[in-house]
């Protein structure tokens, strides 16, 4: 329990809390002396008023009816209820007349205002009566040596000050262990919070990929920083998985090729040809070389676009312009195979991203359509372009053989390619890095059959959806 709670105190959290703690503390003292102190001031500053009024009314009915006027006012006041402090006393310091039985020693002995609160009793307190009466006053020097004293009882000033003090006290206690029991099931719920994302990781590192650190749903601090995480753990394991298959397809795909280069190489050396049969057989090599290169290179950007290498490329890209460039480049080569190829291009669409990436997904697409829209007459590929102020979709249909629904996400894959595919040349990297492209900017690519009402040749829709940046 101690080794927990000492924990608890290591947290962030809890250090914050105390913090927080300490100054909510400082200021609360701070403002319970204030108000005390203001309470005071207040209190002291009516009595003096008061006190000040009583004695400019005593000084006039002295100058008008002297010193036996003074007395006798003097005892009528006394009688009044919740009446002022009165003394009369003669100069060896004697009691003549008022309501004080007696006085704390040495209080007329100067003039002016007491520099304390002294201590009295008044005529016809009881003899039991333990509680100690307290008075603040203004003595003045009268001219035949005499001494007069007027007062006020402090008692209930004293009393309002207490409760002021007392209620300010027991709020700033509740309001204290508010604040700790908040401190502490802060602590106990960061620290568990914490607990648990420990344990996630402990599991990370030990080589589960397929672990992410939890969130609580609050949205709060650690929400944000898990999803990060859990978001840098997915791409992680993503090129993981990526790195794994590419090696297995490397093993199984590119050995046949290497087997075939070998065979070849073998063949020409036991071969008895001349000079024009070695030559074909080093032509063929030299082509089966290039087909591997080239999907090495496929392979490279790949990588190099999962990577993220080219986003200090990034940039506003006209994706109109660079879509009627693709789709006037590919027409002869569309032509050439007897597919009839048309677009239909917004204008001034653009978007953030770049340019080279951008063209070389696009030209994937315009590719496989060529090679897969069929043979015939009716074959025919269209490359259109759409958008609004939030999506750019750049989509290449043919009305070929398409891809069944349930092997589509498959051929998104490295080197998977359909057996009916086969004997098309190819890498099986085309839409594989299509759809690296469009991760790197923030899209999707969907594949779709172009017309589902014609079973024999649906066709299909590749479409390259990107966050749109406006119009030119």
């Amino acid at each position: 329990m101690w080794g927990r709670f000492r924990a608890m105190l290591g947290t962030t959290a809890v250090r914050l809390s105390a913090l927080y703690l300490a100054l909510f503390a400082i200021c609360a003292v701070a403002l319970v002396f204030y108000v005390t102190a203001i309470s005071e001031g207040l209190l002291r500053s009516q009595t003096e008023t008061a006190i000040h009024s009583e004695l400019r009314e005593i000084s006039r009915i002295y100058q008008v009816r002297g010193m036996a006027g003074l007395v006798r006012a003097i005892e009528r006041r006394s009688r009044q209820p919740g009446a002022n402090l009165y003394i009369i006393a003669a100069a060896q310091g004697q009691i003549i007349a008022g309501n004080v039985a007696s006085l704390q020693p040495g209080v007329l002995d100067d003039e002016g205002w007491t520099t304390a609160p002294f201590i009295y009793e008044r005529y016809g307190d009881p003899e039991e009566d333990e509680e100690a009466h307290r008075a603040m006053a203004r003595i003045v020097a009268l001219p035949n040596g005499m001494r007069l004293l007027v007062g006020r009882d402090i008692g209930e000033p004293e009393k309002f000050r207490g409760l002021v003090r007392q209620a300010l006290a027991m709020a700033l206690a509740i309001m204290f262990v508010g604040a700790l029991a908040i401190w502490f099931f802060v602590g106990r719920r960061a620290l568990r919070r914490i607990d648990h994302m420990s344990q996630a990781s402990r599991k990370i590192l030990a080589g589960d990929l397929s672990q992410r650190l939890p969130e609580g749903g609050s949205g709060d601090e650690f929400d944000r920083m898990s999803r990060s995480l859990n978001t840098l753990l997915g791409r992680i394991e993503r090129l993981n998985e990526g790195l794994r298959q590419v090696s297995d397809n490397i093993a199984h795909d590119l050995k046949t090729p290497l087997t075939r280069l070998r065979n070849r190489a073998e063949a020409a050396l036991v071969s008895t040809e001349d000079a024009e049969g070695y030559r074909h057989a080093l032509e063929e090599t030299i082509a089966e070389s290039d087909q591997l290169i080239r999907t090495f290179n496929a392979l490279l950007m790949i990588s190099r676009v999962e990577a993220g290498s080219s986003v200090a490329e990034m940039g506003e890209v006209d994706l109109s312009g660079l879509a009627a460039d693709a789709a006037e480049l590919y027409e002869p080569v569309a032509e050439e195979a007897g597919v009839v190829l048309s677009q239909e291009i917004a204008p001034a669409i653009t978007v953030q991203g770049n340019r080279e990436l951008l063209a070389q997904a696009l030209a994937n697409m315009i590719d496989n359509a060529v090679k897969y829209a069929g043979d015939g007459e009716n074959s025919r590929i269209t490359v259109r372009l759409e958008g609004d102020k939030r999506t750019a979709r750049l989509s290449v249909a043919d009305n070929g053989p398409g891809i069944p629904e349930d092997r589509r996400e498959d051929v998104i894959k490295r080197f998977v390619r359909l057996d009916e595919s086969r004997t098309k040349p190819g890498t099986g990297l085309g839409l594989s890095l299509v759809q690296a492209v469009a991760d790197l900017h923030g899209g999707t690519l969907v594949l779709a059959a172009t017309d589902d009402s014609d079973a024999e040749r649906p066709g299909l829709r590749a479409t390259l959806e990107l966050p749109a940046g406006g119009t030119k």
